[in-house]
């Protein structure tokens, strides 16, 4: 039975199933094929999380190395992690890339067989800070119909990654997701009615995320990478079991964790998690059907919807 705690306005008490005293989400972004490159039609090449720290984009060339590395999520390193949650029977959200889908189908194939969910990463790995308001909504558009094509089911989530200002307004008029991910600034979801309904916002990670190998004074070694996340996750088992249940994100990466040495990492983390009791390992998609059954706004018809 949950605590009957006395509410506060930074605390929501929560009863997640079987009484569980954290919700864990395990989220594989999917993105090599959708990077910057010359080959698929940018001005310069891809800067972000590989191998090369600090890596600067080389405007109007191809980058070898770095196309190279990212061809390594998809040729190896997804497979790699695809074995390792099914080995564990751990399920997962796909934050995935529109264009990254259209290029890797033997992954969606695989991505469906799987059960997992498949969220939006948008259409393309850019910075959409300065896109055009018209060009990131027909971005929209166009991976739900991509999700819709290639996977017959469209997304219900969202997380662009490298959002700006009018990002979720553009999910929110889209009218088909249930909650986006672009934020970082809560252990649970919560509600936003910033455009006249009610919108869920699943926070994501940076912390609990395998990026840290491939940014300075990150995770060098697989222990780093494990001992870290079990110590987040232990750390709210015991928040949770005084009454303050939570959610936590645990963020990969088809080309970093999935190099052998980083995957013994999450393999270590996933003996850990997929054994303890109070433990609800999940979707993300659960966790707002969760939400909407258990925590919708009060006082707010659900026609809103």
């Amino acid at each position: 039975m949950c605590l009957d705690i006395s509410y506060t306005p930074f605390i929501t008490i929560v009863c997640w199933p079987n009484d569980a005293k954290v919700a864990l989400n395990l989220v594989l972004n999917y993105e090599e094929g959708g990077e910057n490159c010359l080959l698929h039609g940018d001005g310069e090449s891809e800067k972000l999380l590989s191998e090369i720290v600090g890596a600067g984009a080389i405007v109007g060339q191809r980058h070898a190395n770095m196309e190279s590395l990212y061809d390594y999520g998809s040729r190896a390193g997804f497979w790699r992690i695809h074995d390792l949650l099914h080995r564990y029977n751990a399920p997962c959200t796909v934050f995935a890339v529109g264009m990254a889908l259209e290029r890797n189908p033997e992954a969606c194939k695989a991505m469906v067989k799987s059960n997992w969910e498949i969220a939006t990463h948008g259409y393309r790995w850019w910075d959409y800070q300065n896109v055009e308001l018209d060009v990131e909504r027909e971005h929209i558009r166009r991976t739900v119909q991509i999700h819709k094509d290639l996977l017959g089911v469209r997304p219900v989530g969202m997380y662009q990654g490298k959002p700006n200002i009018n990002t979720r307004r553009l999910v929110v008029e889209e009218g088909g997701f249930l909650y986006d991910s672009d934020a970082y600034c809560d252990d649970l979801p919560y509600w936003s009615m910033e455009y006249g309904k009610p919108h869920l916002i699943i926070p994501y990670t940076l912390s609990e995320n395998d990026m840290r190998f491939a940014s300075p004074n990150g995770f060098s070694n697989a222990e780093q990478f494990s001992s870290y996340l079990i110590d987040n996750l232990n750390y709210l088992i015991d928040e949770g079991k005084r009454g303050y249940q939570k959610m936590m994100s645990v963020g990969l990466h088809c080309r970093l964790v999935g190099r052998p040495g980083r995957a013994k990492g999450l393999e270590d983390f996933l003996k850990y998690a997929t054994n303890h009791p109070d433990v609800w390992i999940c979707r993300r998609d659960e966790i707002a059907k969760h939400w909407y059954q258990h925590h919708y706004p009060k006082d707010v018809s659900r026609s809103s919807l």
